[in-house]
Order: structure tokens, then C-alpha cells, then sequence
């Protein structure tokens, strides 16, 4: 319940942290962005509305934008160096003892990074879960680690220069601040789209072919 309140009043939690932690809140920030993406049984903390919230805080004078970045894309390049790695040494061993995923699926997944691995690194970064599972499967043995990290860090720097600007631009707008958790709903709402639409296709075409 915790976790879900701090989702949907964000802006006020991370208010919060910047006043009574002042510097600490960039070793925040970097703790969440890093445990999201580098620890593989972590998949739901937040990071779209995370960047949007903090964003809004930089606008007002509480945090240095451009330290903000930084701090954010060096938690995610070690996040996914983490799970890349994690994935690579314990991965199969992992699935294979605790049936964590189906090994068709997990095949299914490997083709799919050899033929489309670079786009699914990049556009990965900017759906919730996804992220924190695309490391995980890369390491496993679907990519290369410099070719993976390469489109991972292009990723995390798209992802940065889209939700922090937007938080810094917008969020401190009065008609947002008054309905921050409608807003963040709906930062939610399209970062889970891809997921709805991609589970939705699956189901057509399986009753497609039946």
C-alpha cells in the first residue's frame, strides 16, 4: 500500500525528501532508477512518473536539472549492466529451478532479440517491467554485452530527455499540480500501453489460428 500511494502522490513524497534529506535526494533517486532496472525482482517501482515528478521539482529551484540526469542515466547504465550480468551467470539456472518463465517462451524471446535486439533495448527503457525483465533475457544470451549496453545507454538517454523535460516544462504548471495524480495515471496508462496492445495482438491471433 505504501508503494502505490508513493506512485500516485510522487510529487509529494519526493517534496518531501528534498526537504528533509536536502543533497540525498540525487542518492534517492539513483537508489530507486538502479533497483527498478539492475535488480530483476523489482519491477514495479516507479520510473516514467519518477522522472516526471522530479522534473517538476528541478522547474521549481529544488533540484539542479542537468545533476538530475546525470545522476538518473548513471543509476541506469549500472541498473541494466546489474541485471545484464545477473542474467548472464544465474539466469538459466534461475528459470530452470524455480520455473520462473516457460523455456518456449524464453526461446521465443532469445529469436526475437536477434532479429529486432537493438529497438527492443531502446524502446524497452520506456515501458514499466519490460525494462526491468529486457537486461535479464539480453544477459542470458540474447545480445552481446557491448551491444547491448550501447542501445541501452541511447535508450536511458531518450527516456531522460523525454519525462524529465516534461516534468520540468509542465509540471509545475497550476492545472497539473492540481491534478498530479490524474497525471500520473495517465504517465502510467501509456507506459503500460505498449504491454495491453502487445498482450491483446497475442490473443487475436491465437484465436485466429484455432
Amino acid at each position: 500500500m505504501f508503494l502505490v500511494d508513493f506512485i500516485l502522490h510522487i510529487d509529494q513524497h519526493l517534496a518531501e525528501f528534498v526537504a528533509n534529506y536536502g543533497i540525498w535526494i540525487y542518492a534517492i533517486l539513483f537508489l530507486i532508477v538502479f533497483v527498478e532496472t539492475g535488480l530483476v525482482v523489482m519491477p514495479f517501482l516507479p520510473g516514467d512518473s519518477l522522472l516526471f515528478a522530479a522534473g517538476a521539482l528541478a522547474a521549481i529551484g529544488q533540484m539542479d536539472p542537468f545533476l538530475l540526469g546525470l545522476v538518473i542515466f548513471t543509476a541506469a547504465a549500472l541498473g541494466d549492466t546489474s541485471n545484464y550480468h545477473i542474467g548472464k551467470y544465474f539466469g538459466r539456472g534461475l528459470i530452470e529451478k524455480y520455473k520462473l518463465i516457460n523455456m518456449d517462451y524464453l526461446h521465443q524471446t532469445e529469436r526475437y532479440f536477434e532479429k529486432h535486439g537493438g529497438k527492443t533495448v531502446i524502446f524497452a527503457r520506456f515501458v514499466p517491467i519490460v525494462r526491468t525483465f529486457t537486461p535479464f533475457v539480453s544477459g542470458m544470451g540474447a545480445m552481446p554485452f557491448k551491444r547491448f549496453i550501447s542501445f541501452s545507454m541511447f535508450g536511458s538517454l531518450c527516456w531522460i530527455l523525454t519525462f524529465v523535460p516534461l516534468g520540468y516544462f509542465f509540471g509545475s504548471q497550476p492545472i497539473v499540480k492540481e491534478n498530479f495524480t490524474l497525471v500520473i495515471f495517465g504517465i502510467i496508462g501509456i507506459s503500460f500501453a505498449p504491454i495491453v496492445f502487445q498482450a491483446i495482438k497475442a490473443k487475436l491471433n491465437k484465436n485466429a489460428t484455432a
